[in-house]
């Protein structure tokens, strides 16, 4: 019985993990650059002494993610880039260290520091992006900013610094508790093989209609392991039972 009950009890663990990842990814299916999170979980054999390893146990590993591009959608909007094609965009976390982010929804704080819409400075070619006051701002497709001072004439543009733009292999890159992907190898050079689209935002790339029905299903299957594990309980009480009367 306890087999049953192994196998039931990791089922319905591993479906609650799951739909945690499913439901997460619903949730900022609006998100711009969002990548969408799997649940991994592998096969634990447990060591119960010298005997037979018959007992068997899901292990939840961290989540991976969907690294696939997702649909651009034009704003017309001068601080709004998209990457086109594979690459990332360098930003700097609370406690100093690089992410990288495909979200490209950026502004200009008062003080001047580019940042993205959660408020993380944009990286340059020698740390956080600071973008004078300017009449106008232009992102060119390499990731370059370039400035017209105010009072100035339109033909008067001036290159103040340049994006950090990444590539990085799928494995390099894991997404930490900040949401926000990390390297494995530390800070990435500046690609410059890289491109953006100005004017355009690169939408999440959760399937909404597939996450849904995948929810749904992970509950059909966490209540079938619950009752499982109450059919197995009933089993074990029958069965002390008969030993009982036996006795």
């Amino acid at each position: 019985m306890d087999r049953a009950l192994y196998l039931s009890m990791a089922g319905a663990k591993n479906n609650m993990l799951e739909q945690a990842a499913r439901s997460h990814n619903l949730a900022n299916v609006s998100t711009v650059g969002f990548k969408a999170d799997f649940a991994n979980a592998r096969s634990l054999p447990l060591n119960g002494g010298d005997g037979i390893q018959s007992r068997v146990y899901a292990l939840a590993e961290s989540f991976s993610v969907d690294l696939a591009s997702g649909p651009q959608m034009q704003t017309g909007r001068e601080l709004d880039i998209a990457i086109d094609g594979k690459g990332w965009i360098a930003v700097q976390t609370a406690n100093g260290s690089e992410a990288y982010t495909r979200a490209g929804n950026l502004s200009v704080d008062s003080t001047g520091v580019l940042r993205t819409a959660r408020g993380m400075p944009v990286l340059g070619s020698g740390g956080p992006i600071a973008i004078p006051d300017a009449e106008k701002i232009e992102i060119g497709t390499d990731g370059t900013i370039s400035v017209r001072a105010l009072g100035q004439g339109p033909a008067t543009l001036v290159v103040i610094d340049r994006i950090k733009l990444v590539s990085a292999k799928a494995e390099e890159l894991s997404k930490q508790p900040d949401g926000m992907l990390h390297s494995s190898s530390g800070s990435l050079a500046l690609d410059a093989n890289i491109r953006v689209r100005t004017g355009f935002l690169e939408s999440s790339n959760v399937n909404a209609v597939a996450e849904l029905t995948s929810v749904v299903s992970l509950a059909r299957q966490f209540e079938m392991q619950v009752k499982m594990m109450q059919t197995i309980a009933e089993n074990a009480e029958a069965s002390s039972s008969i030993l009982r009367i036996q006795v």
